[in-house]
């Protein structure tokens, strides 16, 4: 009987037969804090008394979520987070070099690793071929003490995508159909292994928007296996060879198999408050917006901020409507500047904001007034996600989001890409 990727990574790293439903005790290779939920992390080793942290090195600090800081409270934590820092030699992302989960993929994750963090998107490394999985602080806390964490073992559902995309439709279409199908708990304490020819054909900015978002139909981990795609990423990012990518057996057994052709799929939306709550975009066309984002860990890759300038450019948003874009890293922001992006997302009418994770977790940056309508490339869009529980927000493309900006609606974005 073989093994499916997760099970595969996480034999290898605790040295048993790691079967579904086993527990296991498995070393860590990248352990992740970031600002909003690491100093809790920091408390829980305090609790744990005279703790030695030895493999200084597999641990990373990020600035990201509070950037820069937007009140005293915040800016001492991210102080406190640098302090400890500095103390144990633990490698630092500085406020405004990018996202946790887009530095992770940029120059933290390998293929075959076991990845942690304090936030439940870290499943988006899984797009390297690496078992990644959001957990709490107190188990960062354990893991940063000792490298090890334990596992129950997911079982593994497997997706097979059939088909290209049509223009118009992009990955972010694609995985909202998915939870849509799936619904939110569908795979819940699952591994998703997600594979097949329409795989193949996306970008790897297309596959991260994937596996982000993973953990939105309840998923322990979302995993692709590597391609050439994949090593090409890794080398232009600077990772160092030879690589050590796993792939499922032939015989592996899944919990359920699920296939899709999606060469028919039509731009997708999900409608307030649950990112299940998913219909093809002509249904909720109309609706009238007041806010875009367009950038997030899920959609602030170059190739979104360029899907969007392709509409805007030349245009202007409409009357009263605020467009927020965010760039998910630094070293994307300088590639949109130097390529002319932002020029036209600003000459639109957009307006930058530092490399984070800005309104999206509802704290600055950008939070609704009551009743009014959102249109986001994030990942979430349950009541208050964006700081006011009256505000109401609708998930698609960055694609979909620019013509929403430009019509001041909800409009099928192929009108203007042709």
């Amino acid at each position: 009987m073989g093994y499916t990727i997760a099970e595969k990574i996480l034999s290898e790293k605790s040295g048993v037969e790691a079967r579904a439903g086993r527990l296991v005790v498995a070393d860590i290779d990248v352990i992740m804090a970031h600002d909003s939920l690491g100093p809790m992390a920091l408390e829980a080793m305090a609790e744990m008394g005279e703790v030695v942290i030895r493999r200084p090195e597999r641990i990373c600090f990020m600035n990201d979520h509070l950037v820069p800081a937007p009140a005293r409270n915040y800016a001492q934590m991210q102080k406190e987070m640098r302090d400890f820092a500095r103390r144990w030699g633990i490698r630092q992302h500085p406020a405004g070099e990018g996202i946790c989960h887009q530095l992770l993929v940029e120059k933290e994750v390998r293929p075959g690793q076991t990845v942690i963090g304090t936030d439940s998107h870290t499943c988006m490394a899984g797009a390297l071929n690496a078992l990644a999985t959001g957990v709490g602080s107190t188990d960062v806390a354990a893991a940063m003490a000792t490298g090890q964490l334990w596992f129950k073992v997911p079982g593994t559902i497997q997706i097979v995508l059939k088909g290209s995309l049509s223009p118009g439709v992009f990955a972010k279409d694609l995985i909202l159909f998915l939870i849509g199908q799936m619904t939110e708990d569908g795979a819940n304490y699952q591994a998703v292994e997600l594979k097949g020819e329409t795989i193949s054909s996306l970008s790897m900015g297309g596959r991260f928007t994937l596996c982000n978002m993973g953990i939105e139909m309840g998923a322990k981990a979302a995993i692709l296996e590597a391609d050439e795609a994949t090593h090409r990423w890794l080398l232009k990012n600077g990772a160092i060879g030879p690589f050590k990518p796993v792939k499922a057996d032939a015989d592996a057994v899944y919990s359920r198999t699920l296939e899709y052709d999606v060469s028919r799929l039509q731009p997708q939306v999900a409608r307030p408050h649950k990112v299940d709550n998913v219909v093809p975009l002509r249904e909720a066309a109309g609706t009238p917006i007041h806010e875009v984002v367009i950038g997030t860990c899920t959609n602030g890759r170059l190739e979104d901020l360029e899907a969007a300038a392709a509409i805007l450019k030349g245009k202007r948003i409409a009357e009263d409507l605020r467009l927020i874009v965010i760039p998910a890293s630094r070293s994307v922001l300088l590639e949109a500047m130097d390529r002319g992006v932002l020029r036209t997302l600003i000459e639109a009418g957009g307006m930058i904001l530092t490399p984070g994770c800005g309104p999206c977790v509802g704290v600055h940056g950008g939070i609704p007034a009551d009743g009014e309508n959102v249109f986001s490339t994030a990942n979430r869009n349950f009541k208050g996600r964006m700081g006011n529980p009256n505000a109401h927000i609708y998930l698609g493309s960055p694609a979909a989001a620019a013509e929403a900006a430009v019509e001041g609606k909800i409009t099928d974005p192929r009108k203007y890409l042709g």
